[in-house]
């Protein structure tokens, strides 16, 4: 599996046709605790940079965007009731939805770790 950034602080595990996605350690951390996460309709198409989810912690609502295009598979049914999860794990059980990608090559177009990496400490 590769996982891939955006400059918006998304994330995206790729499995075959499968994207999984999230925010990062660094965003969990500029938002603060995270109180409620609306995550998109199963079926829901998107296009690369559309409004997919939604955020809400303590300090400020975000909005969460598609790193590729895609159908929307699942939304995490775990953030309905423990939203915090974005917060204690972002990269892992906190992933906000499940995508099935229409342009798989879409990701090619964002960033590695170590560009994100990069990114992130000239913030």
């Amino acid at each position: 599996m590769s996982r891939y950034f955006t400059t918006e602080h998304e994330w995206i595990e790729v499995d075959g046709e499968v994207g999984t996605v999230g925010i990062t350690d660094h965003a969990q951390h500029q938002l603060g605790d995270v109180v409620f996460v609306e995550t998109p309709a199963e079926g829901r198409a998107l296009t690369r940079g559309d409004e997919a989810a939604t955020v809400e912690s303590v300090k400020a609502a975000s909005d969460v965007y598609a790193p590729a295009s895609g159908t929307v598979l699942e939304g995490n049914p775990a953030l309905a009731d423990t939203p915090e999860l974005v917060n204690t794990d972002p990269e892992g059980e906190g992933w906000f939805f499940r995508i099935t990608l229409s342009d798989p090559d879409e990701v090619g177009e964002l960033m590695d770790e170590a560009a994100y990496e990069a990114f992130v400490a000239k913030l």
